[in-house]
């Protein structure tokens, strides 16, 4: 079986540090491993739209600073079909045979769902396509029989319902879909990375977040107004680094090299947390340490992801060409699922049609 990764983000916004670290550092690594046959990297822009009907114009805007992002982290179209959801209109299909497969009940469970609509306060005026949203992605992700998903760990309840989609689709119709693998960051650190002010999650629509396309003196600003430890109030105070945004964005970042280069006082991580827990530490130093390790680590996207901005109507050409390939590989899938349901009408021989 070939190896497929599907994977993808809203554009809703730029890309933040979050993405970064949470899959798009691993979908480069994967891309360069050699180890896949095909890579498909999606724009969901259909997505984005449950949730952003009013505001078509803020979707459209952003397909091309996502794009501008994936570019600048190193995702190449020579490896990777890079699309936009939009385009390949056999999702919405799929979508819609999924739904007869999925109770109202099981979605309303999904805890990503839960959190998601807890956070936008949609309670009893959910749109049904945003409530619709697994299904969806269900069809996303076995439109390109994807064998592996790289995502954040918010994610997993998503593939735990596509894996029962694709059970029942299999069990009902007969083999035909292929179920994923979700593919998570080996750095646990890396799995959800909360926002500056502490939050749990790093959100465009909370303000909490450092965007990749960030300049500098913004990446700096943003670190030294980071939330640490509310009772570390003195340098001679020992501090906590668990739950500590500082110390967890070292934990996701910082590499022993960059000790050698930015704090030679201390060899690694562990020795610079020993130091905060027992006091004598205070947090400005440790923030300028971050500011440099992240500086380091955004520099080269941030001045690739320049002069790929010089280069709009050869994004668009990669958006374009990315798509097309999408749309075959899913029209070959879509085939399967109407093949295996038996409502290919006119594409073979239908006599059990007419039964006397």
């Amino acid at each position: 079986m070939s190896k497929i990764i599907l994977t993808g983000d809203r554009p809703t916004g730029r890309l933040h540090v979050g993405h970064y670290v949470g899959s798009l550092a691993e979908r480069v690594k994967l891309q360069n491993s050699g180890l896949y046959d095909e890579i498909y990297i999606m724009i969901a822009d259909a997505q984005a739209l449950t949730d952003n009907a009013e505001h078509p114009e803020k979707v459209r805007q952003n397909i091309l600073q996502v794009a501008l992002d994936y570019l600048a982290c190193g995702l190449d179209p020579e490896k990777s079909n890079i699309f936009i959801q939009s385009m390949v209109p056999e999702l919405t299909e799929l979508t819609f045979y999924y739904m007869n497969l999925v109770t109202v009940a099981r979605v309303q469970r999904n805890p990503t769902v839960k959190s998601e609509i807890k956070q936008r306060n949609f309670e009893a005026s959910i749109p049904v396509g945003f409530f619709c949203y697994p299904i969806s992605q269900a069809a996303d992700i076995t439109a390109f029989r994807a064998t592996h998903v790289p995502v954040g760990e918010d994610q997993l309840p998503m593939l735990e319902q596509c894996k029962e989609i694709v059970h029942k689709f299999n069990t009902v119709y007969g083999e035909t879909l292929t179920e994923p693998e979700i593919v998570l960051s080996s750095n646990k650190a890396c799995l959800r990375l909360p926002g500056i002010d502490g939050k749990a999650k790093m959100s465009k629509s909370l303000g909490n977040c450092i965007y990749l396309s960030d300049e500098a003196d913004v990446v700096k600003k943003k670190i030294m107004s980071m939330f640490t430890d509310p009772n570390h109030l003195r340098v001679q105070d020992p501090g906590r680094v668990e739950g500590n945004p500082v110390f967890i964005y070292l934990d996701a970042f910082s590499r022993p090299e960059h000790f050698a280069e930015f704090l030679p006082e201390y060899q690694n991580l562990d020795e610079l947390k020993a130091h905060y827990q027992r006091g004598g530490l205070g947090d400005v130093k440790v923030k300028k340490f971050l500011n440099n390790v992240m500086q380091a680590e955004l520099g080269p996207i941030r001045a690739r992801r320049k002069e790929w901005e010089q280069r709009i109507p050869d994004v668009m050409d990669i958006l374009k060409e990315g798509s097309r390939v999408a749309e075959a590989k899913a029209a070959e899938t879509l085939n399967d699922v109407k093949a295996s349901m038996r409502i290919n009408y006119f594409d073979s021989d239908q006599s059990d049609m007419y039964q006397k």
